[in-house]
């Protein structure tokens, strides 16, 4: 029987730190509130926080024989996370991200390439995918894992039974193409509502959601930071409200929507109160630095989904 989740795609260490408004202009030292080491990125960031959520999670991606390497797949595998098929890769260094988050919550990065971008489908993982309940492929944009190797995965875990969501490590490049090959396998495409629009020329996100469920996709939950989510699907559309908060850092708030929205549907709930638990999940994490924020498990996230209040205003 399927079982459990798997992440497929980007891994990067991310180094975030809070506040910081102004880069000084001499050599000398800034006090700030927090610094955050974490694993995040498209598949790890969602792996750690479904891992938080107590989802059986396995994570397939890459990392760098250093020790930002070593502290990634650590700091996973202390949440729960499955790390068989994260290899530390010879040589490589492993992709790392450095947040400088203002006291807004505006996050100017800077990004260094790394292991993540050979992260490919060897065997084990393509064997993982069929042996899934969950396949959450954030690979689009990958080296190894466009132009065949990732929809030739989702199709084969697809037909196995699993439920797949997808998600983007950016909207840029060739990503219509890879998606036109992905979307017919894809149970719930999940961009942010910015990339759904940006991809797609729609202004309007009912537009935008009947042009990815042409090219294939089952339905669309487009993330629309405080205006909430939007689920679209066979029924129609749906709001799901954002909840009333003073964000902190909301770097990681996409992949955690993601791996929230799964927990709730990896115990039987709808996919309205997957999509609301998704909305507590991100709320949590927005509240905190770092991929997990203040998330501290499946019991908080269901208590702030249950009772917490929502914005009411929505544009």
């Amino acid at each position: 029987m399927p079982h459990g989740l798997l992440c497929i795609g980007l891994t990067t260490l991310d180094v975030t730190a809070r506040p910081i408004d102004a880069l000084p202009e001499q050599e000398t030292t800034v006090l700030v509130d927090r610094i955050a080491l974490s694993p995040a990125g498209t598949a790890a960031g969602a792996a750690l926080v479904a891992g938080t959520l107590g989802v059986a999670t396995r994570l397939a991606s890459a990392v760098g024989d250093d020790p930002a390497g070593r502290l990634v797949r650590m700091v996973l595998e202390e949440y729960g996370v499955d790390t068989a098929l994260l290899p530390a890769l010879p040589g490589r260094t492993t992709s790392t991200t450095v947040l400088a988050v203002d006291s807004q919550g505006r996050r100017p990065n800077f990004h260094a390439l790394g292991a993540s971008m050979e992260a490919e489908i060897t065997p084990a993982v393509a064997e993982a995918a069929q042996e899934a309940r969950f396949v959450h492929y954030a690979g689009v944009g990958g080296p190894k894992l466009n132009g065949g190797p990732g929809a030739s995965l989702v199709a084969a875990a697809k037909a196995a039974g699993a439920v797949v969501t997808c998600d983007l490590i950016s909207p840029r490049g060739k990503v219509m193409e890879e998606l036109a090959l992905l979307l017919p396998h894809v149970d719930w495409f999940m961009p942010s509502a910015v990339e759904a629009r940006q991809l797609t020329g729609q202004d309007d996100l009912a537009e935008a959601a009947a042009a990815f469920r042409r090219m294939g996709a089952g339905g669309c939950i487009f993330k629309d930071g405080a205006n909430g989510s939007i689920v679209i699907d066979a029924e129609g559309l749906r709001r799901v409200p954002a909840h009333a908060i003073t964000p902190v850092d909301t770097t990681s708030c996409g992949d955690s929507y993601c791996a929230g929205f799964i927990a709730g549907l990896d115990r039987g709930w709808s996919v309205i109160e997957a999509a609301r638990l998704a909305s507590a999940v991100s709320a949590l994490v927005a509240r905190g630095v770092g991929t997990l924020g203040l998330l501290d498990g499946f019991a908080g996230a269901e208590r702030l989904m249950r009772e917490g209040p929502l914005r009411e205003n929505v544009e």
